[in-house]
Order: structure tokens, then C-alpha cells, then sequence
């Protein structure tokens, strides 16, 4: 439809008079699109299973633990990352109302709580969103699950309990925490953590860690394949044999500076295999000389093309020179050479789950000196993620198959993204008749979106 200029033009462009309202005489909210996450709460029971987890807490007399719990998951989805940011929609009626309160707790009654967690509740608010990415895979019946292993880096300014000072390439000096993650790629949830201080080596508590998260996947789908994809951090002999006698297909690094022999045989290799343009590959039966078993050992070969200095010719012929970078993989599977270098490269997707966590979820961020309060921010931000991850997932079929790299099935939008188009929208609860209605303008993309997403 083509409009004329006087239609579209506005003559005068006069600053509106501001007025606030008492906010117990209005009943607007700036979250109108929280509401999604309200019909995902009582579809999953989360308030229910958040007693269970706090209930033996009692930290103050008017707000239980598990409301000022729920309370931090909200105010993660919301975007904020400072406790005191509360402040800010402290009196917006939909965020009471999703809570159940009419009243949010103020700084000191959260960081009281906080500070008042125990390891008790920590070991189930962990069961708790751990059973809740099971619950998915079991209901999807998905017939391989694939599980990345690495840790990432918590940095903090604070003497907080547990942290210590570690290896950190960003912030050098800075006390951290140093969590190994479990991920699942097919879902791009988080499955589990095991929180450790900032000065660890990558496998410190790995092997029982690995262990119990692939009981977990195994008792919920026994027929189901079980693939692990592990970086040089945990090359090591009695790991992978507990992973080959548990039947996990896996694929590690293997670390080239630890083993002279091996970089040995690399160089003095002629014949090598082509893959594509890029990479070649040969297999080799090498071993360490103290493991008793060898694996099959895969190593690759990428051409790059070394940058030029100084003037170019400008000729119709440049020669140019190559550099090759080498990386070994040891792997259980029986797939050919290219099925099991996209599979070992595709953990890289990991990388975008925790930049997904740290960036929207503010699962980085350390609230509190207590090692507990901070472990169980740490899992709101895990969880936040996944009831992301779960919401799109109710929603919408599945939209990819299975690729080598193992890329997750559906088409996830980032929870930045949820809430720049629904969450935060402007809308007023309203009772006509006495019905509760949230009013809120939006286009016919906003209407088909928020139905979408409130099917059950």
C-alpha cells in the first residue's frame, strides 16, 4: 500500500509532559511478555519442586527460600545482573504476580538467603535441573545423546569462598571459580557442573564426574547411543578405558607437547591422506609407553595459507606459501577419517552454550562470599538457560537431523533475543468483568509468537 508524505510525516515533534504514577495505582508493567515464562513454571511445577529443594531453609519468617530462589531465576530471565537491580521493577505487577508475592524482598533479605544456603540444598537445587534435561531427552527419544566436557572460568573481584587464583588469560591475578561443565548437544542445555576453585588442573574431579553423567543419561535412555567429546586436558588412559568399557563413543585430544615420540612420527611423515582441499589425515597405532590398551589414534593435517609481508606484486600470478597445522585425536569410534573430525569439532558449539549462559544468564557473575549462595546463583543461571532452551523446544518440532558435528535439533533463539522481542514489552492487567487480562500492543508476528509459546 503506498502512502502520501502527509500521511507519514509528523508536523510537530513537542516533548511529552513525564508524570509518574503511585505505583499502587497503576497497573502497568514493563515485562509484559514474562508471562510466557509464568505458563512454563506451571507446566514444569517449578515453584513445587523449588520447595522441595529449600523447603528444611528457614531463613526469614515472610519469604520462604524457594520464593526468593524463583525470585532469582526471574530476575536472570529479566536481563538484570546485580542483586540491587531489583530496585529498578521492584513494583511491576506482573513480576510480583509471576512470584506470587505482592511485595518483592528487598537486598538484605536476598543476600541473607543467599548466604544462609547449605550444601544440603545445593545437592538438590543440582538434582533439580539436572532431572528437569533428562525429563527432555527421555520425552524427545532421541536414539544418540552427545556430551561435551569442559570447564570455564569465573572471575571475580571478591575473597569469595572457594575461589582461588588459577591460569585465567583475561584477568590475570583475579580469584575465580573453575567449573567443569557437562552439555548436551542435541538439546544445548547444560546437563551438570561440578564446581571447583579457580587454580585446578582441567581433570581435577573429572573422572567421577564423567561417570555419573553418563549413568544418568544411561538409566533414563538404556538403548540409547552415548557419545563424549573431551579435549587434551583429559587424555588419560584410565578415563577412556572406563568410557570404552561403558560402551560411550568418544573422541579426545590428544596433547602433542607431552609426547616427543609422537611429534616425532608427525614429522617424519611423507605419505598423507586427503580428506578435502584443507585436511589430511593417516591413522597410527602409537600409544603411551606406560598405557597397557591403545586407542585409535587419528592425526590431521590443515593447510592454511601463510600471510604475505611487505608490497604485493601486481602480476596475474602470486605465489603463495603454506603453513600446516597438526592436531592428534584419539577416538572409540569406527566411523571413517571425515565422520570423526567433524564429530571432534563440533564440541566447538560448547563454546557458544557458556557465551550464551555468561552474556544473557549472567551465570559468570559471583553475588556473595559464601561458596553455597554463589553455587546456587550459579545453577538459577544454569537453569534460566535451559527453561530457555525448554520453552523453544515445547513450542516447535524439531528443525535439524542429525549432522556430523552433532548440531542441536531445533532452531534456538538466544534468550537476548526472547527478550528484546516479547519479554520486554509494555503492557497493563487489567479486569474486565472481573477476568484478569494482560493488555499489551503488538504486532501480528508478537500475537502469533506469545500464542505460541503459551500452548501447552
Amino acid at each position: 500500500m503506498k502512502f502520501k508524505q502527509r500521511d507519514v510525516i509528523r508536523a510537530t515533534h513537542k516533548i511529552p509532559e513525564i508524570r509518574y504514577e503511585d505505583p499502587d495505582e497503576t497497573s502497568l508493567t514493563s515485562f509484559a511478555g514474562l508471562v510466557i515464562f509464568q505458563s512454563l513454571f506451571q507446566r514444569l511445577r517449578i515453584r513445587q519442586q523449588l520447595q522441595l529443594c529449600f523447603g528444611h531453609l528457614r531463613s526469614s519468617a515472610i519469604y520462604p527460600t524457594s520464593v526468593v530462589v524463583l525470585w532469582l531465576i526471574t530476575h536472570l530471565l529479566l536481563g538484570f545482573r546485580r542483586l540491587r537491580d531489583r530496585d529498578y521493577y521492584a513494583d511491576d505487577p506482573l513480576v510480583q504476580r509471576v512470584l506470587g508475592l505482592q511485595r518483592l524482598p528487598d537486598v538484605a533479605t536476598i543476600s541473607r538467603s543467599l548466604s544462609e544456603m547449605d550444601s544440603t540444598a545445593v545437592t538438590a537445587y543440582r538434582s533439580c535441573v539436572r532431572e528437569l534435561v533428562l525429563d527432555r531427552v527421555e520425552q524427545e527419544h532421541l536414539k544418540r545423546v552427545t556430551l561435551d566436557f569442559d570447564g570455564s572460568v569465573f572471575s571475580t573481584s571478591r575473597h569469595a569462598e572457594g575461589t582461588a587464583i588459577g591460569f585465567n588469560k583475561k584477568k590475570k591475578g583475579a580469584r575465580s571459580y573453575y567449573p567443569l561443565f557437562c552439555t548436551v548437544a542435541q538439546t544445548a542445555q547444560i546437563l551438570d557442573l561440578h564446581h571447583r576453585p579457580g587454580n585446578v588442573h582441567d581433570s581435577n574431579g573429572a573422572r567421577p564426574f564423567i561417570r555419573e553423567c553418563v549413568e544418568q543419561v544411561r538409566t533414563r535412555l538404556p538403548q540409547a547411543k552415548l557419545e563424549a567429546r573431551l579435549d587434551s586436558a583429559f587424555f588419560d588412559e584410565k578415563l577412556l578405558m572406563e568410557l570404552a568399557l561403558e560402551y560411550v563413543e568418544f573422541t579426545v585430544t590428544v596433547p602433542f607437547e607431552r609426547f616427543a615420540k609422537l611429534k616425532t612420527i608427525v614429522e617424519q611423515r611423507g605419505q598423507w591422506d586427503r580428506i578435502d582441499d584443507t585436511w589430511s589425515y593417516f591413522e597410527c597405532d602409537w600409544k603411551p609407553e606406560s598405557w597397557l590398551m591403545g586407542f585409535r589414534i587419528l592425526v590431521l593435517r590443515q593447510k592454511k595459507t601463510q600471510p604475505t609481508k611487505g608490497p604485493l606484486q601486481l602480476d596475474l600470478f602470486e605465489p603463495k606459501s603454506h603453513l600446516y597445522e597438526y592436531q592428534a585425536i584419539v577416538t572409540w569410534k569406527d566411523s571413517g577419517p571425515k565422520a570423526v573430525m567433524d564429530f571432534h569439532h563440533g564440541r566447538g558449539s560448547q563454546e557458544g552454550i557458556f557465551a550464551e549462559a555468561k552474556s544473557h544468564c549472567q551465570m559468570e557473575y559471583v553475588p556473595v562470599r559464601g561458596l553455597c549462595g554463589n553455587q546456587v546463583y550459579c545453577w538459577s543461571a544454569v537453569l534460566a538457560h535451559n527453561l530457555t532452551r525448554e520453552l523453544q523446544m515445547q513450542s516447535a518440532d524439531r528443525q535439524h537431523r542429525t549432522t556430523p558435528k552433532r548440531r542441536n535439533l531445533w532452531g534456538f533463539e538466544t534468550l537476548g533475543t526472547l527478550r528484546q522481542r516479547l519479554i520486554r514489552r509494555a503492557g497493563r492487567l487489567i479486569r474486565p468483568q472481573g477476568w484478569l487480562t494482560l493488555v499489551l500492543s503488538g504486532s501480528d508476528r508478537v500475537r502469533q509468537d506469545m500464542a505460541r509459546y503459551l500452548s501447552p
